[in-house]
């Protein structure tokens, strides 16, 4: 399981916490890092047992798992920008005076009815839920999605990929996996993202590529590397620097 598809499979209480636990170790939802159980971890002077060095981890490499969420994509909270920054404001429990001082907007009473408005869509989104847990039970046609990975830069319809199509795409244009090469690059684009989706999976988390070692990568699996390289940069998988020298998974 990809670590995005173990993020959107996270319940509440796990997205919450940042992680999940598993039979021998703990996973960090917000970038796959796995702290192993029955070992103990060293931190400055303290020694931590997995669990507490798992929520350590959460604290130095995202802050705080609200920082991390409200950051994703607008496409993927459902939040305007002006209710993004209401929020980041509210979790820094500044008073309503306080946050009408910093926006710059209405008085008191007009942070107060944004309060209330946000409340009201929390109560939509439970009711939501509900909703299509219910429906989960009776829907026997519905098809099973593939989550977006969590750096799409956009969600459109060419994110509504059944699992179904995602596998005869593969078959289709990698009928050998990653270790293999590509048959020749997709024409339509959702095929295309399912494609790039398993290419990027040759890039391990938390490591730097120079250009030519991309390029390397990608030439095992295609001849026109400059063309996937691109693509990976535009749909959100790969990140670099402005000079091009170094290249990493986004996360």
């Amino acid at each position: 399981m990809e670590i995005s598809d173990m993020f959107w499979n996270a319940s509440i209480a796990e997205l919450k916490q940042g992680y999940v636990e598993q039979p021998t170790s703990y996973i960090c939802l917000l970038c796959g890092e796995k702290i192993e159980k029955g070992i103990i971890y060293p931190e400055g002077n303290v020694l931590y047992e997995a669990e507490r060095y798992m929520r350590l981890h959460i604290k130095n490499a995202h802050q705080s798992v609200f920082e991390y969420i409200i950051g994703l994509d607008k496409k993927l909270t459902g939040l305007t920008e002006h209710q993004n920054r209401l929020l980041r404001l509210f979790y820094q429990g500044k008073s309503d005076k306080e946050v009408q001082t910093e926006l710059g907007i209405g008085s008191a009473s007009t942070i107060r009815h944004h309060r209330f408005a946000l409340k009201e869509k929390e109560r939509q989104a439970k009711v939501f839920l509900a909703i299509m847990e219910l429906l989960k039970e009776k829907d026997q046609y519905a098809p099973a999605f593939i989550p977006p990975h969590q750096t799409a830069k956009m969600l459109d319809a060419r994110y509504a990929i059944t699992e179904e199509e995602q596998q005869k795409t593969i078959k289709k244009f990698l009928p050998d996996g990653i270790s293999g090469r590509l048959k020749r690059f997709p024409p339509k684009e959702k095929q295309r993202l399912i494609v790039l989706r398993e290419m990027a999976k040759r890039f391990k988390q938390d490591v730097v590529y120079t250009e030519q070692e991309v390029n390397e990568m990608l030439k095992e699996m295609y001849e026109d590397y400059v063309m996937v390289r691109r693509y990976l940069i535009e749909y959100g998988f790969l990140d670099r620097k402005s000079d091009g020298s170094q290249y990493w998974l986004k996360k």
